[in-house]
């Protein structure tokens, strides 16, 4: 008999198997369950903290690993001064702890890897547009995908060894690399890939600010506002 992954709207324990920084300011923790996560590119996790008095505080992160048979999956956290869960995955996880998950949740911010998608991420908001160039990458679906990833400087680039690619576009809107051919400055129309695929749906994340200016340059592109989904970052820690 097939064991089923456990329900999404179960609390259960997760072990850190892994943790690598991917800024200054970021850090990719990758946890191990004892069933295959069955995630989507796209959907996130809860994670919740106990404290001794029985105080709890929960946040929710974006999966960034691909979907895979694996029980392990992998969540970007960037470090919020302040922020109650952030700052304690940073300063106290170690390999091997256990915390409290729930999910994978969501349904409307996802991508199967069967159809064109145009992924706009701004800072922290590429981590669940990684989630869909990789899982593009490993099932050879790359040509389905077009990657549009704006930060400020390159020290702000999450994924630096991996993200580049045919696939992806970097926008700079502060300092650039060195000979880098585009000029600091915001995303801007000449930017978004085109033409696009028929069918073609884009997803966009990052800060609210954000997400309303590149769904703007996305409508001025040609992309009709029903294509465009669009996930909204808080500034929740």
């Amino acid at each position: 008999m097939t064991a089923h992954a456990p329900s999404a709207k179960l609390w259960q324990n997760a072990r850190v198997v892994a943790i690598r920084p991917e800024t200054a300011r970021a850090k990719t923790f990758r946890f191990a369950l004892t069933e295959r996560s069955a995630h989507l590119a796209g959907q996130h996790y809860v994670v919740r903290l106990t404290a001794p008095d029985g105080y709890t505080a929960a946040r929710s992160y974006s999966i960034a690993s691909a979907p895979d048979e694996s029980p392990e999956f992998e969540l970007t956290v960037e470090r919020l001064d302040g922020g109650e869960v952030s700052t304690f995955l940073h300063d106290d996880v170690t390999v091997g702890d256990e915390l409290e998950i729930r999910g994978p949740i969501g349904g409307w911010f996802v991508w199967n890897g069967d159809s064109p998608a145009l992924l706009v991420g701004g800072g922290s908001g590429v981590v669940p547009l990684m989630a869909m160039l990789r899982l593009a990458r490993r099932t050879d679906m790359s040509g389905l995908v077009r990657l549009v990833v704006s930060v400020r400087t390159p020290d702000d680039l999450y994924y630096a060894d991996e993200i580049v690619g045919p696939e992806t576009r970097l926008i700079y809107t502060r300092a650039t690399p060195p000979a880098f051919s585009r000029p600091p400055a915001r995303l801007a129309r000449d930017d978004i890939p085109q033409p696009f695929a028929p069918g073609v749906r884009a997803y966009v994340c990052g800060s609210s600010g954000f997400a309303d200016a590149a769904s703007d340059v996305l409508v001025a592109a040609g992309m009709p506002t029903e294509r465009i989904r669009v996930e909204r970052f808080g500034p929740t820690g």
